[in-house]
């Protein structure tokens, strides 16, 4: 059984998009912006509803290094972005000025200098492609969260390497809350929670695993539960707070936890809930279906999954409707124009996809 998506907007901003990451949306319901980092700043455009379209231009955020070398996030208001780096967070204004800067030990793990500047490093080789980290605002915008390779200073740079998770005051950096992160990340993504004193935080170490760190900050203390030590990607927060949408390291199963603490209330297995794609050769043993680390919830209990990696092999990625209450099975969502990539929830019914090689961004609804 099929199911036919409805588009609700497509959204475009002029960009040289050979030299951009895909447009994304963020901030919750009523206060989204569409956000893309190019290779030397990050631009807001905010976002309108009923019909979902693109307003004006909101804020431009020139980049402090070039977008190989970390990630960028922005506030809730738009007011703000902080970029993550090799070295360094550094929070940036529109217009470009620097509102703080947080240095911290290299994601490149064979260096122990403590850099004071992107221009110390830039041209190094072993700096090219280092690990990175992420950032993420709370909710309200009121915290950042940040995942950060250690020492801090004014730690030792001959000191052994680990992975932080910090929680810093968005008004002037200072750090507010630390953690030992426990993990050896080659990347990382920061999953936002309605409560902005809670945030999850998936951690990528390549092949060796996939820890999922949850965070909540009590205004004194940072507490980090790891649901067991299980690897999983989280991938959704419901709306209401309460369930978490993951994925196995090795893509067979979706897991949806219990938020509060880390019980499993659904799995649904890739190979026995999903068909193969429709054009597999049919004595091909390694043609089985598995999950992309991406979807999220569009209700509590309904998320919007996919399958595109095990597909591209053999044709057309899809996508999937799931019921996580086990109601009924996935059914293939079908589009009445071609789309790319993976998708992604937004939070309120809605998922988008991208289209023109990430220069579009298609919004989605259920009929």
């Amino acid at each position: 059984m099929s199911l036919q998506a409805c588009l609700v907007a497509a959204l475009a901003v002029p960009s040289p998009a050979a030299r951009a990451d895909a447009l994304e949306v963020l901030g919750p319901p009523g206060r989204r912006m569409l956000v893309q980092r190019r290779e030397d700043e990050t631009v807001v455009h905010a976002l309108e509803d009923d019909p979902l379209r693109v307003g004006g231009e909101t804020a431009r955020f020139p980049a402090p290094w070039p977008r190989r070398f970390g990630t960028s996030t922005v506030a809730p208001d738009g007011s703000l972005a902080v970029f993550t780096g090799t070295h360094a967070l550094r929070a940036v204004e529109p217009g470009g000025a620097v509102r703080w800067e947080v240095r911290h030990g290299c994601w490149y793990g064979a260096c122990r200098e403590m850099h004071r500047s992107f221009d110390e490093y830039a041209g190094e080789r072993n700096h090219r492609h280092p690990e990175r980290g992420s950032a993420g605002f709370s909710a309200d915008g009121e915290l950042v969260w940040a995942h950060v390779r250690g020492p801090l200073p004014p730690g030792p740079p001959d000191g052994d390497t680990h992975d932080e998770w910090l929680v810093l005051d968005p008004r002037d950096g200072t750090v507010l809350a630390r953690a030992d992160a426990r993990a050896a990340a080659a990347g990382s993504v920061h999953v936002p929670h309605p409560d902005p004193r809670q945030m999850g935080l998936s951690i990528g170490e390549g092949q060796d695993g996939s820890p999922l760190r949850w965070g909540r900050w009590d205004g004194r203390q940072l507490t980090m539960d790891d649901f067991g030590g299980r690897d999983l990607v989280l991938i959704g927060v419901s709306p209401s707070g309460g369930r978490l949408l993951t994925v196995t390291h090795d893509q067979d199963r979706l897991a949806v936890l219990d938020a509060e603490g880390g019980s499993v209330l659904a799995e649904i297995d890739a190979e026995s809930a999903v068909a193969r794609h429709p054009d597999t050769e049919p004595d091909n043993d390694e043609a089985e279906p598995y999950w992309d680390y991406a979807g999220g919830f569009l209700d509590e209990t309904d998320v919007v999954t996919s399958t595109v990696e095990s597909d591209e092999e053999w044709g057309e990625g899809r996508h999937w409707l799931t019921d996580t209450s086990g109601a009924r099975p996935p059914r293939r969502i079908t589009y009445p124009v071609p789309v790319g990539g993976l998708p992604t929830a937004l939070g309120d019914g809605t998922w988008c996809t991208t289209a023109d090689d990430g220069a579009t961004l298609q919004v989605w609804t259920r009929p």
